[in-house]
Order: structure tokens, then sequence, then C-alpha cells
């Protein structure tokens, strides 16, 4: 153990340097970097959460990536593209997609006896993504069923099994009487006061589509950090390919389809950094003040060590190894209770949020190890190049003026 470590170690663990007179005021310094390396920790933990819960919830209906008719008018009124096998075949093989699937969309207007609603029906071959947020009853299985969202059913004071007029305008004016076979239940309002949930079949009929006929095709991704490069490659694959009745092939993300959320959600990442940067600094603050009354309190072992023949950057070095003694143990109660305070909330949902505002009915919570590691990293090396500056105070130290201090 080197020399300065040692003496270091000594002036931090023994009792009698617990008992200065400078203990309140490291306590603060101490509790000052606990409290920034706790927030800095929950504010990561707390909009990786939020972004990944709105994206979640946004693909279950819009999916990661979509393929439509490229003379669609930006409209749920789609214009059918022939969508064969083989393509979808192609789609599926694209690295990071996890599924490729058909889907199908049709407007139109859902009617009680004394409200009404307007709406739009969505039909999915397989309905995996919906399967966590049945509340009650079960998906829909046959061309008479509908599928409502909670919201849809408490305005129009529906329950499972009562039957609905709905309402579609085109060329004519057509009517389908349905039962409401379940009700889900998402959390995102935008979502689940729109759409409501039927068999393929129905919307080809309504529309009078072939077999190979649909709106378009839903492609999920096994990441979204993947999202850019799959999109790439699903735009490859489709750019140049028309159907065998000329339609041309659309192909947009999920930010496309969505700007005003994730341009909302993109505003999150500037929340983060100014609060990164104003906790690493008011921690940078608590660092320094410490250095400065650690130096202040040894001001005579300084003078001694000095007369004993010790050097500046040798005396320099013991302090600087005691504050970050001071720094560590700080940043590991910090993120102790940082990640204990997020997993109450993980497991709990104890703080809640209104869902008409947030989309999310509690404080969504997400555990990013990559970067919370990365920022413990940044965080020490940043106090380590503080505690620089304060510490150059000892060289203007000599033992002669320690005698001030008797």
């Amino acid at each position: 153990m080197r020399a300065e470590t040692f003496i270091a170690q000594r002036l931090y663990f023994t009792s009698a340097d617990r008992q200065r007179s400078s203990k309140p005021a490291i306590k603060v310094a101490l509790l000052g970097i606990i409290i920034g390396i706790m927030v800095m920790i929950l504010t990561l933990c707390v909009v990786v959460g939020f972004k990944r819960t709105i994206t979640d919830k946004v693909a279950c209906f819009g999916a990661h990536i979509q393929v439509t008719n490229f003379d669609n008018n930006n409209t749920f009124e789609l214009k059918p593209i022939e969508v064969t096998d083989s393509l979808l075949l192609r789609l599926q093989s694209i690295p990071h997609v996890l599924s490729a699937e058909r889907f199908y969309v049709k407007p139109g207007i859902i009617k009680t006896d004394d409200q009404f609603e307007g709406i739009v029906l969505k039909g999915l071959e397989a309905w995996q993504r919906f399967s966590n947020t049945v509340i009650e009853g079960h998906l829909p299985s046959e061309p008479n069923h509908i599928m409502l969202s909670q919201s849809l059913c408490h305005k129009l004071k529906l329950n499972i099994n009562d039957k609905v007029y709905c309402y579609f305008v085109g060329d004519n004016v057509r009517v389908r009487r349905l039962q409401v076979c379940g009700i889900y239940l998402t959390g995102f309002q935008e979502a689940d006061n729109l759409y409501a949930l039927v068999v393929p079949q129905t919307i080809s009929q309504l529309n009078g589509w072939n077999d190979s006929q649909t709106s378009g095709v839903e492609i999920l991704i096994d990441n979204t950090k993947h999202l850019e490069e799959a999109s790439d490659q699903v735009w490859y694959a489709t750019a140049n390919h028309l159907d065998e009745q000329g339609n041309a092939f659309y192909s947009q993300t999920l930010e496309q389809l969505n700007p005003q959320i994730f341009a909302w959600l993109d505003l999150l990442d500037m929340n983060v950094i100014v609060i990164l940067f104003l906790m690493i600094a008011v921690s940078g603050f608590n660092i320094i003040s410490g250095l400065i009354i650690l130096i202040l309190d040894s001001i005579r072992l300084i003078g001694t060590l000095k007369a004993m023949g010790a050097d500046n950057r040798f005396v320099r070095r013991i302090f600087i190894t005691q504050a970050s003694m001071l720094i560590l143990k700080g940043m590991l109660w910090g993120n102790v209770i940082g990640l204990g305070l997020a997993a109450v909330q993980y497991f709990t949902h104890l703080i809640p949020l209104d869902a008409a505002t947030y989309y999310v009915s509690s404080v969504p919570i997400a555990f990013p190890w990559l970067a919370l590691l990365i920022l413990n990293i940044v965080v020490l090396l940043i106090c380590f190049l503080i505690l620089l500056a304060p510490s150059a105070i000892i060289t203007r130290i000599s033992p002669a003026e320690v005698m001030r201090y008797e």
C-alpha cells in the first residue's frame, strides 16, 4: 500500500477523525452527493421507462413499420394492396423482424339507442400483441364479433354480448349488426377511444376485397434501436415492388406515423440533459466544499508532512484519495437508494398518473443498465477532475503558515 493511501485511510476511518468539528459539513457534502446520484438514476429510469412504455403502446396498434399503398391520402380509408405470402416471407426474413402480418382497417360509426361514436375497425390475422389487453370476454373470432375498449363501452353504455349497429359510408351507406365479444384496455387513450377490433373477414366483406387484398402489412421488430436499420431493409424489399394491380408500396416507421407523440418524447431527452447537468453541478459544488473543509481541518498535518520533507504532489494525493473515498461512499448509497426507489415503483406502481394526459396510469420504470453504468463512470471521472482544482490550495501552505492556526 502506498504511503499516501495509508494516511488517507487513517484520516478517513479513525475515530479521532470522526470527532472533528468538520463532521457536520462533511455529512452535508456526502448527503449532496447521495441526493445527486439518486436523482440522476431516478431520472434515467423514469424517462427511459416512459419512452419505452409509450412506444410499446403505440406499436400495439400501428406496429413498428407499416407498408401500405403509395397512393393513400393519410386517412383511415386505405386503398388496398395485394400482399402475397412470398412477400410476407421476404419481410419476415429481414434481420430484427419478429413478425410481418396483413392488417385491415375501416372507418365507421358505432351507434346505440342514445349514443354514437366514430370508430375505426381493425382486423389482424394474429392477435398476440392484444392478448394482454383483454380485461373481459375474448378476442373476436367470428365475422359478427366486435371488441371495444373499456372507454368506448363506458361512453356507449355497452357490456359483453350486447349488440350494436355500425354504419359505414362509401358509395352507399352500409349497416352491420355486431355483437360485443370482449373489452380491452391499453391505457393509450387516443387509440382506445378510436379502435374497435374485428376479424379480417368483416372488413374484407365491407370493402368487397378478395382474399389477397389488404390495407397493408404491419411489421414488429425486436428492439426499437434497430428501427432505422429494419426500416431501410423493408424499404429496399418493397420500394420497387408492384402488386398485380400495379399498386406501389410505401413504408413508414412508427415515428413517421405518429410524429406529434415522438416529438413530445424527444423533449424528454432535453429535460434529462438539464437535470443531469444540474445534479452534477450540485454534486461538484459539494465535493469542492468538502475537500476544502478537509484540507483546512488538517492544516497542521499538512504543515507537519511538508516539514518532514513531503512534496506538494504527495500531500495532494492524500486528500484527493480521502475525498475519493467520500465520493465512492456517496455514489454507493445514491445507487442503492435510487435503484431501491425505482424498484419499489416498478413492482408496486405506487405513484399514479393521469392516463388521459400521460398515456399511462402510473409512473413507468425501466432499468437501462448500460446507461446507468456509463452514468456512474462519467460522474466518477468528472468528480475526480473537480478534485484537482481545490487540492491546489495545498501548494500554498508552508510549515511557517501553520503556526497561524495554532
